[in-house]
This record gives C-alpha cells, sequence and structure tokens, in this order.
C-alpha cells in the first residue's frame, strides 16, 4: 500500500509541470489502445482511449486473453496476440476481426513501416525467431539466421531487435544480423518488454532492480523487484537509469514525445523533454505490465 500511496503522490506532483509543458499533447487528437482485466475477471482485453482519457472504450471480448497491441503505420489497422491462438488484425472500433496465424505460440507483432507486412516472434527448433507475415494474410516465413530474438521493433531504420542484452537490426530476408546497437538491456527481464522510439534514439524496458531492504514478502528472502528503464541508444556511453520503480512496459508516442505505460492500477503518460507524469484513469481496469500500449 505504501509504493501506491508514493506513486499516487509522484504522479500528483508531476501532473502540474506535465500540464504547463505538455498541454497540447494531453488534448491532441490519437488513441491509446492496451491490454487489461476487468475487476473479477481472469481475462485480459483490449481497451481504447483518448490521450486526454476520454472516450474509454472495451475492444475485444471473450474468454481469451488479448495482448501486444500495434498500430498499423496509418493507424487503420491493429495487430494483436490470442493467447495461445496466434495472430489477429482488427479496426481500431474492434471491427474487421481477422485472423493471420494458427500458432498457439505468436508473439509481439510489428508492422512494416510501408503497414504491408507484420513482423512478430514465434519459437523455430530450439530458439525464439522472428517470422514475418503479411498484412493481409498469407505465407509465413521465418528469419531462420536471426539470433534468439525479444520483442521486435520494425522502424524506418530497419527491423531492430534485442537480443542477448543488445538491440540488433536484422536484414528482412534471412534475418542476418546488420548492425550491432551496443544497448545494455536486461538479458534476462527485459527482452520482451523493450520499445524503440521512432528516431531509433531512445529505448524503454522493464528490468530488475534492487531489492528493497528488509522485504521478507517471498518467504526466506526479498522478493524480486521491477522498474521501467530509459536508455539513451545514441549516447557514447549507454547507461540506462530507471525512470520509475513497479511499472509496466512502455509504448512511444507517434513523434517520440511521450511515452505511456502502466503503473499504480492505471495508465501513466510520461513527457520525455520533462520526465513530468500525468494519469489516464481507467476505472475497475488492471492494465497489463508485460506488453506496452500502442499510441496512434
Amino acid at each position: 500500500m505504501g509504493r501506491v500511496v508514493s506513486f499516487v503522490a509522484a504522479v500528483a506532483t508531476a501532473a502540474v509541470a506535465f500540464a504547463a509543458s505538455s498541454a497540447a499533447g494531453a488534448s491532441a487528437p490519437g488513441l491509446i489502445v492496451f491490454s487489461a482485466s476487468e475487476s473479477g475477471k481472469f481475462t485480459s482485453q483490449l481497451y481504447a482511449v483518448q490521450p486526454s482519457g476520454d472516450g474509454l472504450k472495451q475492444l475485444t471480448n471473450g474468454g481469451v486473453n488479448a495482448l501486444d497491441p500495434a498500430f498499423s503505420p496509418s493507424g487503420s489497422r491493429l495487430a494483436f496476440i490470442r493467447f495461445g491462438y496466434g495472430l489477429y488484425t482488427m479496426n481500431p472500433d474492434g471491427t474487421g476481426l481477422k485472423r493471420l496465424t494458427t500458432n498457439g505460440r505468436d508473439s509481439y507483432p510489428a508492422w512494416s513501416p510501408d503497414g504491408r507486412f507484420i513482423a512478430f516472434v514465434r519459437p523455430f527448433k530450439t530458439k525464439w525467431r522472428v517470422w514475418i507475415i503479411p498484412a493481409t494474410g498469407g505465407k509465413q516465413r521465418v528469419l531462420a539466421q536471426s539470433p534468439p530474438a525479444g520483442r521486435p521493433s520494425w522502424t524506418s531504420k530497419g527491423l531492430l531487435v534485442p537480443t542477448g542484452g543488445d538491440l540488433i537490426r536484422i536484414d528482412t530476408v534471412k534475418g542476418r544480423v546488420e548492425k550491432y546497437y551496443g544497448a545494455n538491456i536486461d538479458a534476462i527481464w527485459g527482452l520482451n518488454s523493450v520499445s524503440v522510439s521512432p528516431s531509433v534514439s531512445q529505448l524503454t524496458y522493464v528490468g530488475a532492480r534492487d531489492p528493497v531492504p528488509g522485504d521478507m514478502d517471498c518467504g526466506d528472502g526479498p522478493c524480486q523487484r521491477f522498474g521501467l528503464y530509459l536508455e539513451s541508444l545514441t549516447a557514447k556511453k549507454k547507461t540506462p537509469h530507471m525512470i520509475l520503480k513497479d511499472a509496466g512496459a512502455a509504448g512511444f508516442s507517434p513523434n517520440g514525445g511521450q511515452i505511456v505505460f502502466s503503473a499504480g492500477g492505471g495508465l501513466v503518460v510520461r513527457s520525455m523533454a520533462t520526465g513530468a507524469m500525468r494519469s489516464i484513469e481507467t476505472p475497475n481496469l488492471t492494465p497489463t505490465t508485460g506488453a506496452p500500449p500502442t499510441w496512434r
């Protein structure tokens, strides 16, 4: 309870600064889609909300988790995962549902910059590899030469995947490594929560942090604790720094000026320029922490 109270107080204090520095961003047109569970229910569904906090709407239904939402570059389609069922796309209002794959382990869709293809991750032989499928459905192909991959980001500078604690760029034909960024990502906990800014100048991930002294909630020793980390990809020395304790994976705004993530049981928007934060209320919903929201 103490951690939640402290978080709420921190957001409230930062809200004044955020309003002054990015009031336009709060009222700008757009849409945020996130996965969340409703109070008293055990499955997660997709929900949409405007960056201002208005217009909260449920997009998916059913008894199967809907996860990993990703907007197409035009914002006209959403890709997402039905856990155990495969990759789907739909319109941002929840209509036009289409199933693209039937593999229950498919994860982390990412659209190509031209919107024609979707990359995702699936086991191939003994490792998780990147696969590509046309956005309208059709033949799937594995990038067999790609290293074991976490959550991909398909940017104007290429197809990027976290692997072994680093971020790399791979070609989209066979998956061969084209560039190492020298990033410093939590190789155990962080690879599936990485988000890369549109300019490929920053990344975020959820990683481990130091245990809380005296914490014995997990029996014989302290529980593993986590935080949201931010790292510059253009700095000579790439040192991630934690920007918030106990926060979920973050998604970047279309211009990279803000991020949105789950924390304190709701959604939080953070200005990249000032670090100021504001809350988006999600009544009776608990956003998932493992997959970042997507923002058009």
